[in-house]
């Protein structure tokens, strides 16, 4: 049996964290922290592009500002935002938190070896996820909780999820329990790559 060669120095290996809001893919990606990868947020991309228009981080305006981006530059616009910080990192391992589509995953290609990792959980667990960490985009209503669903599915977050290389269940599992299952898929990933 042949060896893989080994990356480039700086080929990044980039896991791409996806999954409903809510369903703990940011807590997910923090988890990759301790085994050396550095964390890039999609959602900060949109909140900074939102401030640096003067506008109020609600939910409404980081969502029309997100759904502009797309309309305006295409769908790989958000990652197109972040890809710099990306390419910047320090380390050749990168965990880019909260991948919407398949055209973003297209983009991080560019950049580096790229891997999908879902994170998934019950919408009655992802409100009470939202409604606990007090953001101020979290929806304050299930009315709103719903609609904020559809725009994510809209921008195709669930081709993302269906093509992930990794599905964690996030239900009935406490916040170690999630850390851990990520590292261990995360190690498994690093090892073969």
């Amino acid at each position: 049996m042949s060896r893989k060669n080994p990356p480039a120095e700086n080929e990044k290996f980039i896991v791409c964290f996806t999954g409903m809001p809510g369903a703990g893919k940011s807590t997910a990606a923090k988890a990759s922290v301790n085994l050396g990868f550095e964390i890039v947020n999609m959602g900060d991309g949109v909140r900074e592009e939102t401030a640096r228009r003067g506008l109020p981080l609600t939910d409404k305006n980081v969502g029309t500002v997100m759904m502009e981006l797309r309309q305006r530059d295409g769908m790989g616009s958000v990652a197109m935002l972040v890809l710099p910080k990306i390419q910047s990192a320090k380390s050749r391992l990168v965990a880019v938190d909260g991948v919407r589509n398949i055209e973003e995953v297209a983009v991080f290609r560019k950049a580096g070896k790229v891997k999908i990792l879902a994170i998934h959980a019950a919408p009655s667990v992802r409100f009470n996820f939202l409604a606990t960490r007090k953001r101020e985009d979290a929806p304050t209503s299930d009315d709103l909780f719903r609609a904020r669903d559809q725009r994510e599915l809209g921008v195709g977050i669930g081709n993302v999820i269906a093509l992930a290389d990794e599905i964690i269940s996030n239900d009935c599992i406490t916040i170690e329990q999630l850390k851990e299952k990520t590292r261990l898929v995360l190690n498994q990933w690093v090892e073969a790559n």
